[in-house]
Parts: C-alpha cells; structure tokens; sequence
C-alpha cells in the first residue's frame, strides 16, 4: 500500500477515534446505556445544573429565586465568565450551592486540539478554584460535546464528565417559563439530572428569564414526581 493511503487510513483513524464520545451526544442512547454519563442518581432526587454563568445581570436573580425555593443547584461555570465576576463565582459557592467546570471559552471540542482542550479545561479549572476556595469534581463540556480529548483533559484535571438526562431547551428566543417546564417534564425521571442556563452569554438575550421563570412550575413538577431537587455532590451519581 502506498505511503499516502497508510496516512489517510492513519488520519481517518485518528478522527474516529477522536469522535468517537461524541454518541453520547445522542440523549436517549445516553440516558440508557450511559446511566452515570447523563447523571443519573438516587430514585428520588432530581439534580438541578445550570450552565454558562457567572452573570451578574441574571445569576443573582437565580440564587434569590433558590433560596426561596429552599434548593441547592450545581452551576457549571465558564472560566471567562468567573475571571469578569470572581465575587459573584464566590458567593454562588457560599451560598451553598456546587461549583462545577463548562470550560473556559464556550467553543465545541468537536473542533478544537487535544492541547487547546486541555488548556482551556485547566485553565477554567483554576480559576474557577481561585475564586471560590473549591476544586470542582463536575465538568460539562459547551453543547454536551465530548471528544477523546475532553476525556483525557478530565482526566488530567481530576474532574468528572456529566452531561444530563433532561433540559428546557431555554436558550432560545420563543422560550417560555411555561416552554421550559413543558420541556424538561418531557424526560423527567427519577434520579434524573435538568439542564438550563442561568446566564444568556451564548444563548438569545433575556433567554434566562424563561429558565428563572419556570423554577416554580418546575417545584410543582418536582413534588408531584415524589423528587428532590439538589445538586449533583448530593445527588449519588454512579
């Protein structure tokens, strides 16, 4: 065989081997063979996340929203959001709720370098630490994105990939805090963990006010499931 048909096999190889996590984008693959992956917990508890903050024009809201609530989330934070507002990244933590890591910059792995991942997971890792006085234990890559290079910088950075079981699908302009309800009570399950966004930095503007607007819908969705709401630490992923 000639030389450049060994190298197009080796560089084929190479991008399915690099593609090859990103089945777990598929949701109900996910949610049946990878239980641990979509965050799958104890019957009754339901994980609440929320992504791409700190945000200090919306993610205050959200914190005085769940204080009302009486519930604990997990915020998977972009390091760039927590170096413009390191205080807020801090009090979010104090507040009692779980610092996790989205990565630094919201860009797919699906493009990107083993050593750009790498970097950026580190990077965002660190600052998210620096902020809050905490290591996260939880990673989220930006779309649900996950390539052999986002595992293997996981790895390095000593933290978990987790993705989720059901979302509100809040990022977009015709969202509603009804629409978000509707949504995320469509895969709702026991041990189940709910995706939204508590910052509109990569979603439609004001997309966050349909997340924060359905926090009440989604507690009467919750009590009637029998579930829990918390974060992911309390939450006994396998």
């Amino acid at each position: 065989m000639r030389p450049t048909a060994l190298a197009g096999r080796g560089t084929a190889a190479l991008l399915v081997a690099h593609a090859v996590p990103l089945a777990s984008v598929v949701a109900p693959l996910r949610r049946r063979w990878l239980p641990g992956l979509s965050g799958t917990g104890a019957p009754g508890r339901v994980a609440l996340t929320f992504d791409d903050g700190p945000d200090p024009a919306s993610t205050p809201a959200f914190l005085d929203a769940l204080d009302g609530l009486g519930w604990k989330a997990t915020f998977f934070m972009l390091g760039s959001m927590v170096r413009r507002a390191p205080a807020l990244a801090a009090e979010v933590e104090a507040a009692g709720h779980e610092v996790a890591v989205h990565g630094d910059q919201h860009r797919s792995h699906i493009w990107r370098s083993p050593r750009d991942v790498a970097t950026d997971l580190e990077r965002s890792t660190a600052a998210i630490a620096e902020a809050t006085g905490t290591r996260p234990t939880w990673f989220r890559p930006p779309y649900g994105h996950l390539t052999t290079a986002s595992l293997l910088a996981a790895r390095r950075s000593g933290v978990r990939p987790v993705l989720w079981t059901t979302w509100g699908r809040d990022w977009r302009a015709k969202a509603t805090p009804q629409s978000v309800a509707v949504d995320v009570g469509r895969h709702l399950c026991p041990g189940g963990t709910v995706l939204l966004h508590d910052s509109d930095c990569t979603s439609s503007p004001e997309a966050w006010r349909a997340a924060l607007g359905s926090l009440p819908g989604l507690a009467e969705l919750f009590a009637a499931a029998g579930l829990q709401a918390g974060t992911l630490g309390d939450h006994g992923v396998t």
